[in-house]
Order: structure tokens, then C-alpha cells, then sequence
């Protein structure tokens, strides 16, 4: 995002989410320098209406070359340094759907304006202190919520309870570091060290940070949703299932073998967890091409899927190609089975051992348990509590903090000098500085907003 652009480059976006014929109000936004002026070229204001900061104004936008007017509309101006960017943001509120907002853009930007970069406005906003690192990041991770908790999560993130977080680290180890460093130059001056007592301060913080890393872990579960696939042999209920938990008809459901012959996916969210659901073909011997297809299909879901549910018939019982099934699952892939069709049951049989959950598809029977039982089978049972969780950037930086500081503790168990001990302390320090972008270089800067949709 560095060259060939210029900080000082005044830029705008729209910032609403544009469909044809969709939407009632678009917005598109400026920030910069000549924000204000562009504005008041383009948009004309009946009446006595006063141009002050935080005001909304009613008027139309017009085309200055000809006066034709484009759209009615409401502009709002932020001066600096009130505003998400610390610099003069102005919007313009116009009619939605494409042609209205696309010319507005257009004027806009014919009026000396660049067009944004993505994520170019949250960037200037951390470039002007408006914003740390992470609260940037949980920016866009709120735009991009999949469930409640996920932008709960990322809420958290803007108020800042993660940045408070690794700065109370950060902090700690930067006491230590100056203790350390202060005997590297000044020991003979200076009163003796307790080596141990960094040591344990040391050790502190990086439970802390391996704390974080496993709620991290789990946190990212509620970002990138898991990807799970539903298998078995014919008519043991898989398509009933996925009907079942997304609570609509998504797949056709017949007595008949084979009716499934594609996969079919339906995404929901269980517990606060986004789920993509993958109802693939019955796996069973066939000449049937179409449905030879749909079960290599089923093969190659396997092989992708976060999870799997093994389903099978509590009626028929375990079967030899049940068996067959389960070994398929690639080794690693978490795998619950599922006995369907526990209602069916005769009273007094007992279902299946192989069935780790009962369920039945068409009553709802277990549904519950099922779903709880999935996600403690995926390691993410417990998402509920989360206050905070490190995104993959972040993860990938307290990660490294925590190497370095085994390698400082390492140093203190060989009784090295202070100085062996510094050299992997200033590296944990340097990674924690990185998560809030405190020690950050403008590549990784490119490299993180990028990935922000434009117009934030």
C-alpha cells in the first residue's frame, strides 16, 4: 500500500455493501485534506443550512460541469481530529443500487480524490494513532463476523481488551529486560540480581502467552467456522440430518438409494460456532455413473472436511460397510458416530456400541448432545467464555514470543551471563510489540489491511 500512493492523498470509497436493485442508502466516503472542499464543489445545500463539523445536511449532489443534479442526499461532515481516521472524513448518503452511487464515486473522484486501497482508511487511522493494531484487525474481523459470538469476540477486540492484554505483557517484560541490562552495563555498580526472580517473572508471562495461544485456538473456530462432512451408507438419515439441523428443506429426502448424487452443503451456526454442513452421496458399490460421481465426490469431502459424522442405521445395526466407512476417515480428522433412527428402536433393544451419540433425524430427538458432542470432538466445546482469542497474525507473533522466552530460560538454567539472557528477551519483547504495532514495518502494515474489504 506504500509507494506510489501518498499519506497526504485524499481518498474515498464506497462504503456500503452494493447488490442491483438492493439497498436503500449507500454510502460513499472521503477522508483527507480536501475532503471538505470536494464536498462543497459537489453538494448543494438549500437554504441557510450551517457547514459545522458532526452535522448532517440535506441538499443534492450535482455535477459541477453541467449542474445536472445526480442524487438527493444527506452529506455528513467530520473535521479532524474527530473522526475514525483523525482526518477530515466526509460522507455522502445517497439512494442505493448501483447507477446512483457509482456516478456520486465517480464525481467524487473526478473532483481530485483517489480511489481507497482496501483497508486504506482503518491504516490511516492507525497511522494516526487513532487506532492500535489489534483494535484494526477486530475492525475488520467484526465486518466479517459469521455468528453473535464471533462479533461479540471482535467487539472485544475493538474496546481494546486484547491490546491491554499483551501491553500488561509487554510491559513486564520490558521491566525485567531494563534489570537485566542495567547489570549488563552498571553489575559492579548496582546491587546483585536475583536470577531466579527473573526467572519466574519470565516463566509467568509465558504461561500467560500459552494461554492465549490455546484461546486463540479456539477462538478461530469462530472466524473461519469448520467445514463438516455428513457420511454413511444409503438411507441411514444423512439427508434428514442436514434438514434437520438447518432447519429447512435443503436436501430431497426419499426411501429410495442413491437420491443424493451431489453434495449438497447448507451453513448454519451451532452454539455460536458457523458451520458448513456437507451432505455427500451414499457410499456404496454402484454402476450408476451420475452416482459413481457423487460418491468419488463424497471420497474427496473426507479428505477436506475439519470433522466428520459417520451416521449410521441404530435399526439395521453396525454394519461390515459401516466399518469399512470409518476406516476411510483420514487419520487426524475428528470423527463422532452417529446412530440414527434411535426412535425406531423396539423398547427393550439396546442400541449399537459403536454409537457414541443416539439421535433421531426426523424427531430431533439428541440433537442437542449432538452438536455439544461435535464441537468437544473438535476441541471448540467450550467457546462461551471466551473473552479474547489471537487471530493467525497474532497467534503466529505470541508463538514466537513464547520460543524466545525459552530460549532466556535456557540461559538461566545453564547460569549464563545476563547478556545470553537479553539477546532472546529483546525478541520476546520485539514479537509482542508486533501484535499491537508498536515495532511493525510498513510490508507487514501492507500485508495485514489488504486483506480489509475496501471502504474500511
Amino acid at each position: 500500500m506504500s509507494a506510489p500512493f501518498s499519506q497526504s492523498d485524499t481518498i474515498a470509497a464506497v462504503a456500503t455493501a452494493l447488490a442491483p436493485g438492493e439497498g436503500s442508502v449507500a454510502i460513499v466516503r472521503l477522508s483527507g485534506v480536501e475532503a471538505e472542499p470536494i464536498a462543497r464543489r459537489l453538494f448543494v445545500a438549500p437554504g441557510q443550512q450551517i457547514w459545522d463539523s458532526h452535522r448532517v445536511l440535506y441538499g443534492h449532489v450535482c455535477d459541477p460541469a453541467s449542474g445536472e443534479r445526480v442524487d438527493e442526499a444527506l452529506l455528513l461532515v467530520m473535521r479532524a481530529p474527530r473522526s475514525f481516521t483523525r482526518e477530515t472524513v466526509v460522507e455522502f448518503h445517497c439512494h442505493g443500487g448501483l447507477i446512483c452511487v457509482q456516478r456520486v464515486l465517480e464525481l467524487v473522484l473526478a473532483a481530485g480524490a483517489r480511489r481507497a486501497l482496501p483497508g486504506e482508511f482503518s491504516q490511516r487511522a492507525f497511522l494516526n494513532g487513532r487506532l492500535d493494531l489489534t483494535r484494526a484487525e477486530a475492525v475488520s474481523e467484526l465486518v466479517t463476523a459469521r455468528s453473535r459470538r464471533a462479533a461479540q469476540l471482535a467487539m472485544a477486540g475493538l474496546d481494546g481488551g486484547l491490546q491491554q492484554r499483551i501491553v500488561a505483557l509487554r510491559e513486564r517484560l520490558l521491566d525485567q529486560l531494563a534489570e537485566l541490562e542495567a547489570r549488563v552495563d552498571f553489575e559492579d555498580d548496582l546491587p546483585p540480581l536475583d536470577g531466579s526472580a527473573v526467572a519466574t517473572a519470565l516463566a509467568a508471562v509465558q504461561a500467560e502467552l500459552q494461554l492465549l495461544l490455546r484461546d486463540g485456538e479456539r477462538g478461530q473456530v469462530l472466524r473461519d467456522g469448520l467445514r463438516v462432512a455428513i457420511v454413511g451408507r444409503p438411507n441411514v438419515g444423512k439427508s434428514s440430518l442436514l434438514n434437520r439441523l438447518s432447519c429447512a428443506e435443503r436436501a430431497i429426502v426419499t426411501d429410495l438409494p442413491g437420491t443424493t448424487r451431489d453434495l449438497v452443503e447448507s451453513e448454519l451456526v451451532l452454539q455460536g460456532v458457523p458451520l458448513t454442513l456437507l451432505d455427500t452421496a451414499g457410499i456404496r458399490p454402484t454402476d450408476d455413473r451420475v452416482e459413481q460421481l457423487g460418491i468419488a465426490r463424497s471420497h474427496a469431502a473426507l479428505q477436506s472436511a475439519d470433522a466428520v459424522l459417520l451416521l449410521f442405521d441404530l435399526t439395521a445395526g453396525w454394519r461390515p460397510e459401516d466399518q469399512q466407512l470409518r476406516e476411510v476417515v483420514p487419520e487426524g480428522v475428528p470423527l463422532l458416530v452417529v446412530g440414527n433412527k434411535v426412535d425406531q428402536l423396539a423398547p427393550a433393544a439396546a442400541p449399537a456400541p459403536q454409537a457414541e451419540v443416539c439421535i433421531s433425524a426426523l424427531s430431533g430427538c439428541g440433537e442437542e448432545p449432538l452438536v455439544a458432542a461435535l464441537l468437544e470432538r473438535c476441541g471448540h466445546g467450550d467457546v462461551q467464555g471466551l473473552q479474547v482469542a489471537l487471530n493467525r497474525r497474532q497467534q503466529d507473533l505470541a508463538a514466537a514470543a513464547v520460543a524466545s522466552l525459552e530460549g532466556s530460560l535456557q540461559a538461566s538454567r545453564q547460569q549464563l551471563p545476563w547478556d545470553f539472557w537479553t539477546i532472546d528477551l529483546r525478541a520476546a519483547v520485539r514479537s509482542l510489540g508486533e501484535i499491537t504495532g508498536e515495532e511493525v514495518s510498513e510490508a507487514v502494515l501492507d500485508r495485514v489491511f489488504s486483506r480489509f474489504c475496501i471502504g474500511k
